[in-house]
């Protein structure tokens, strides 16, 4: 896209209570962005849903002036910017009415083609859930899926784990702009994700941080693959409101089962109950109802691996957290004689290749 396009693009993006469905109308209707702010009054008037209200917000200066600033964040960076028009627009996200008009990325993001699945559940993710997890994506690896999530702590960074392990491309929707990572530990995957897949966000650079983000980047999610799976789920929580909005783009919703009672199972049983997911049991389930072929060939269960493939120094603290469970980093690299900032190196490495699985409080222990 011509950097001129791009401006008067954002500078639309930009117009307050428009929303990107109305901005791809005015675009559709008057050719380009450029032309909506250059069309007369009277004009714009005739489209439906456009009062005088929001033809004032869009003849407001200001948001050619700061999509001047996002644009020189944009180039300076080297961020991809991919138009709704356009072909590298993610396909199965232009079929959603609601979705970005512009999406901005970073990384080694390929979706031409591929099969695109979504994993979300809760933050507070049990040891089963995290199993369910690895194993699923690990079944499926033979299958070459993309991994969607959104890079939250539990559900989701386990899933972008999982999928780099089994060197899947994966790709994580942030609730911000580029510019930042949260959550800040999560910081330490940025070039892991950034080498198998990539990031994919709608808010620009000088957007807040809100709460509210993180339920509209949910319709990216799962707007991207062809189905969203909902590992576990507390009564209520983003989960459950981006498996809605995967129905409500006529996507399949997978959820897993659990024992009746159990908090983070309480989502995922209701979606199930209500008929609003098919019940997940296997990477079967998923291979079958999207007619992934070749599943009988390629798609076989997996075993856990009992063998790791660790250096010297991975194999001294494995064997440690092996011998006494649960430790902190700091007390790991005191007994095992190796600096702190040698030892977070290590982990985070081990971790990627399922040796280990860190917890709350810069704990760790045997995966």
């Amino acid at each position: 896209m011509e950097p001129d396009q791009l401006l008067y693009t954002l500078a639309l993006q930009h117009v307050p209570n428009l929303g990107d469905s109305t901005a791809k109308k005015l675009i559709r209707h008057f050719g380009s962005a450029e032309n909506v702010f250059k069309e007369k009054k009277s004009s714009l008037l005739k489209i439906d849903g456009i009062g005088k209200t929001r033809i004032s917000e869009i003849e407001n200066p200001i948001h050619l002036k700061e999509a001047e600033k996002e644009l020189g964040f944009i180039q300076k960076n080297k961020i991809s910017v991919s138009y709704f028009k356009e072909e590298s627009y993610p396909e199965k996200l232009k079929h959603c009415q609601d979705s970005p008009l512009l999406l901005f990325s970073r990384g080694n993001i390929a979706l031409h083609r591929r099969r695109i699945l979504s994993i979300v559940g809760t933050r507070q993710i049990s040891s089963h859930g995290i199993s369910f997890c690895e194993q699923l994506i690990e079944e499926l690896a033979p299958l070459d899926p993309v991994i969607v999530s959104g890079f939250a702590y539990g559900t989701d960074i386990t899933a972008h784990k999982a999928a780099i392990r089994n060197k899947l491309q994966t790709i994580a929707c942030l609730a911000h702009g580029l510019n930042q990572i949260y959550p800040k530990p999560h910081k330490k995957y940025l070039h892991e994700m950034e080498e198998n897949g990539g990031f994919f966000t709608d808010f620009w650079s000088s957007d807040t941080f809100d709460r509210n983000n993180f339920l509209k980047r949910n319709r990216i999610i799962a707007g991207l693959s062809e189905a969203t799976v909902v590992i576990e789920s507390a009564e209520k929580g983003g989960a459950l409101v981006t498996a809605d909005i995967a129905n409500s783009y006529d996507r399949e919703v997978f959820a897993v089962p659990g024992r009746p009672g159990d908090k983070s199972s309480i989502g995922c049983n209701e979606l199930i109950k209500s008929q609003n997911a098919r019940v997940l049991t296997s990477a079967a389930d998923i291979a079958y109802m999207l007619n992934w072929r070749n599943v009988e060939h390629d798609l076989k269960p997996v075993q856990k691996k009992l063998f790791i493939d660790l250096g010297p120094e991975e194999q001294l603290l494995y064997d440690q957290l092996q011998l006494q469970g649960k430790t902190e980093l700091d007390l790991l690299a005191l007994q095992c004689k190796i600096p702190t900032f040698k030892t977070a190196s290590l982990l985070l490495s081990m971790e990627l290749k399922g040796a280990v699985r860190p917890l709350p409080g810069k704990l760790f222990e045997i995966a």
